[in-house]
């Protein structure tokens, strides 16, 4: 009897035994079905990305063989900017100072027509007096400030050359934009090899950093990798021509009866190196070593602050592509102080210049000297670390496609309509 309950219950178990078998067949089969769309989905994120990216790449090498080409044609012509606000203390501005600067500038441009034109509606009529299109406000007169946009040397915002060129490459938005190297610190500067300079050295590199807001930690860390970079590549402005003696291996013929040998010779014969040549392997040499490990970039690249409107770091205002000069048409505040720190009196130069060149641009550095010539012996001590024309120039492309994103950077130096590469770098 027993054992006929036995056999019943089992019975009656089966079912739940059944659906409960069921239940975990099913949630195994929804797990590899999720586990296999999951993985198919990720398969195709990455063929997709690396079908974006190589469309990116491939926008970014026309771009760059486009830029270079056209680049050979480029002849920056620098602005006057007489009643605008000078570009060169931005980066020691934060967005409450710089959105107040631009107000004032506003409403000093919109009185200066004003007084001009007698009534705020004959300016509604008029164009620009300097030809910069700002929005205006046609009640007060004045301008907006949110239109307001602080023109760098060239027009464009420091340190741009021209405008940024954007163009279309099949699916691909490519954007161009080509920098002055020269009116940028040139951190070779604190590599100098001088020793007679090598006080002015230090206090032109610390004042540069110290204007760029770095702390003494930072200051020590950056120069202890300028330390070891200069162990490996010191930067000299004095080049004279060198010449070299260069011994070539050569193997003449010599026959006799039985057989024909070769007698080993060497022939020995000068080569000059000349100034250009050397310039050019230094920039080349100081390029690579300060994009390589030796120098933390990040560090520099940490934003003092940033803004809707723009990002101030140590970067923006570091030259990293070897060049030598100073343009003193181009260079902010605390690179020209860095540049002049040489002579003496960098304060008052800087000052100076910043004040004459929105009038009118240098045209070499003599006519600096006659304009302040009070100056003139401390301006002379630094003629070989500055310049009135930019040569050294950074070629910045960036290419989106889908979700990826490539970019490269070209530094090249221009002289006339020669065009020489000094380095790429592509990310």
């Amino acid at each position: 009897m027993n054992k006929r309950q036995d056999n019943g219950s089992t019975l009656d178990n089966r079912p739940g035994v059944v659906l409960l078998m069921t239940l975990v067949l099913l949630v195994v089969l929804a797990t590899l079905g999720y586990t296999f769309s999951n993985r198919v989905a990720t398969l195709r994120h990455r063929n997709q990305y690396i079908i974006d990216y190589s469309r990116a790449r491939y926008g970014c090498d026309s771009a760059a063989k486009y830029a270079l080409a056209t680049l050979e044609e480029l002849d920056p012509q620098l602005v006057d900017r007489p009643n605008e606000p000078d570009f060169s203390d931005l980066f020691a501005l934060d967005e409450l100072a710089y959105q107040e600067l631009l107000a004032q500038w506003g409403i000093r441009s919109g009185l200066s027509e004003l007084n001009s034109s007698g009534s705020f509606d004959d300016m509604s009529d008029k164009e620009d007096a300097n030809d910069i299109g700002y929005d205006r406000d046609l009640k007060t007169g004045f301008y907006d400030p949110d239109a307001f946009v602080i023109r760098g040397p060239y027009g464009p915002p420091w340190p741009l050359v021209t405008e940024p060129e954007e163009v279309e490459i099949g699916p691909t938005k490519v954007r161009i934009e080509i920098e002055d190297e020269n009116a940028k610190y040139p951190l070779g500067l604190a590599l100098l090899d001088d020793k007679d300079f090598q006080r002015e050295t230090e206090a032109g590199f610390v004042t540069f950093c110290e204007m760029m807001q770095l702390d003494r930690t930072q200051i020590d860390a950056l120069t202890d990798q300028l330390r070891r970079v200069g162990e490996i590549r010191p930067f000299t402005v004095d080049f004279r021509p060198i010449t070299k003696t260069v011994k070539t291996p050569t193997t003449t013929p010599t026959s006799t009866r039985k057989s024909t040998a070769r007698t080993a010779r060497t022939t020995v014969r000068r080569k000059v190196i000349p100034v250009a040549e050397q310039i050019s392997k230094q920039t080349t040499d100081l390029a690579k070593l300060f994009h390589s490990s030796f120098i933390d970039t990040e560090a520099l690249a940490e934003p003092i602050f940033s803004s809707e409107h723009r990002k101030e770091s140590a970067l923006k205002y570091i030259g990293l592509w070897g060049s030598q000069k100073v343009n003193i048409n181009t260079a902010p505040r605390h690179v020209l102080e860095a540049a002049f720190i040489f002579g003496g009196n960098q304060v008052e130069i800087a000052e100076y210049i910043i004040q004459l060149r929105r009038e009118k641009t240098f045209e070499n550095v003599q006519e600096l000297k006659t304009a302040l010539s009070r100056y003139s012996d401390s301006i002379s001590k630094c003629e070989k670390y500055i310049t009135t024309l930019s040569k050294s120039f950074a070629i910045r492309i960036t290419a989106v496609s889908g979700v990826a994103r490539a970019s490269t950077v070209i530094a090249i130096t221009k002289e006339g309509n020669k065009v020489k590469k000094i380095a790429v770098i592509n990310d």
